[in-house]
């Protein structure tokens, strides 16, 4: 099963009061795992970076003026996506910005059954308690030190993350109530391991036997090697 963890960058909220996407990022999971393969792409909005936006992802004018425009790139972003579901937090925010676009290309829409929210998956899962995607790393003690700011690539790494213990962590369809198979040939599943005849010598050299027991009898009475 192939799925799309996506996420975006825009100058602001509404894109039919003049906003525009400014950033792509996607990753690419196959059976809940990624892959590696991502796309990746900042585009110039053809419109000035409001301050606000700004403080919010760092792309200014001067870093997106070379970029290339949403026209040039959104044929290549609609063949990577295909009819994957799409992965992402607060799923309305990105779709409305990414139709809106696609709209303005005469391309077609990306239907709303394609995307899942892991942002009501969140709530649904934790009523009551934050949902941010920076919430949901401290909850499920995802690393995410290098997000000082938002990045649309660097975001969809974690989503991907934070999405893969949301569904009940990497192995969502791991069935351990699962009996073993047996197949013809196969040795008896009820074998279990024994313990060895004779145990196996010890890789601690004399040197450092000496210095460890040299070490714990400054420790006093109470140190718990002495107990063992």
């Amino acid at each position: 099963m192939r799925e799309i963890v996506l996420d975006t960058e825009t100058t602001g909220f509404d894109p039919e009061s003049g906003d525009r996407i400014v950033e792509i990022g996607a990753v690419e999971l196959m059976g809940h795992m990624a892959t590696g393969k991502t796309y990746h792409q900042y585009i110039n909005p053809e419109r000035g970076m409001p301050d606000e936006a700004f403080q919010v992802h760092g792309l200014g004018d001067d870093f997106l003026r070379d970029k290339p425009k949403f026209a040039q790139i959104g044929r290549d972003f609609l063949d990577f996506i295909g009819d994957s579901k799409l992965i992402i937090h607060n799923a309305a925010f990105d779709i409305k910005f990414l139709n809106a676009e696609l709209k303005w290309m005469n391309l077609p829409q990306i239907p709303w059954a394609q995307a899942l929210d892991t942002l009501a998956i969140a709530r649904k899962r934790f009523p009551g308690s934050p949902a941010s995607l920076d919430a949901l790393c401290r909850r499920f003690n995802i690393d995410n030190t290098s997000r000082t700011l938002h990045g649309a690539l660097l975001d969809s790494e974690i989503l991907a993350e934070v999405y893969l213990e949301l569904i009940g962590g990497r192995q969502p369809d791991f069935g351990l109530s699962t009996q073993p198979q047996r197949k013809e040939g196969d040795t008896s599943v009820d074998w279990t391991p024994k313990p060895r005849p004779t145990p196996l010598p010890s890789r601690i050299s004399q040197d450092e036997a000496a210095a460890h027991a040299e070490f714990v009898s400054k420790l006093g009475d109470g140190a718990v090697w002495k107990t063992i």
